[in-house]
């Protein structure tokens, strides 16, 4: 087998740390897997029991990497991973979106992966420049989630839109028009929560793109983090 390389977004394979990501893509992205690595201390655990039978379940070379899970995640207790090669999906048109428009923060976006995978809401397009989604610490604080989601990286907000000019258009911005619990009651099925850089939020254009959300809250606190007030709207939206 091919030696593996420190991840870059160059390649063409990801790296998923952890026994539970690692697990994750097993057990939903099978056929992107191409091999399991196992650190020596792992042997006998229940975990890398595990990974061993649903790895040979379906064909999928495991490996003891000591070395190479160290590289990986950058640590000496990484005792799991998956390299799997990178995927990009067809959001589904008649489910909700989540838009993430330029994110940059690795820990962020796998957060709100878990957490809209947590609500059911599968569906979710990042818009360019953004965050790697495939570093592995994306992969990582996802939890896995990512294996179970729909992706898709846009290379502007003008090309989702195209793309799905049925969906209701929510723009989470702090000077939205209506607060969030006033938009909760006419919901149709098909929305798009929008939600924009860490640090900048959504351009001012946003503001005369469908109804515009913000979420109230103290004015002891300018904002809220991004992985805060994405979960916060994920879940007002989701159970309505």
């Amino acid at each position: 087998m091919p030696s593996l390389s420190t991840y870059s977004a160059e390649l063409d394979y990801a790296y998923a740390p952890g026994m539970f990501p690692a697990m994750e893509c097993l057990l939903h992205r099978p056929e992107s897997c191409r091999r399991v690595l196992l650190h020596s201390r792992s042997a006998g655990t229940e975990g890398a029991q595990r990974l061993r039978e649903e790895a040979e379940k379906h064909h999928i070379r495991v490996e003891e990497a000591d070395k190479a899970l160290s590289r990986i995640s950058g640590k000496d207790n990484c005792f799991a991973a998956a390299v799997f090669s990178k995927f990009e999906d067809d959001l589904r048109p008649d489910k909700p979106h989540i838009v993430l428009h330029h994110p940059s923060d690795s820990g962020n976006v796998g957060t709100i992966f878990r957490t809209a995978l947590g609500f059911d809401v599968q569906d979710i397009a990042v818009i360019r420049p953004c965050v790697d989604v495939f570093d592995p610490k994306t992969v990582r604080a996802s939890m896995g989630s990512i294996f179970q989601l729909r992706l898709h990286v846009y290379d502007d907000f003008s090309q989702y839109q195209a793309q799905f000019p049925e969906h209701a258009l929510y723009p989470f911005m702090l000077d939205g028009s209506k607060s969030l619990p006033d938009v909760l009651g006419d919901i149709p099925d098909r929305w798009t929560l929008i939600f924009g850089n860490e640090g900048s939020g959504l351009p001012p254009e946003f503001s005369r793109l469908g109804q515009p959300v913000r979420i109230p809250s103290s004015n002891k606190v300018d904002s809220l983090n991004l992985s805060i007030a994405a979960a916060i709207g994920i879940y007002a939206f989701a159970r309505r």
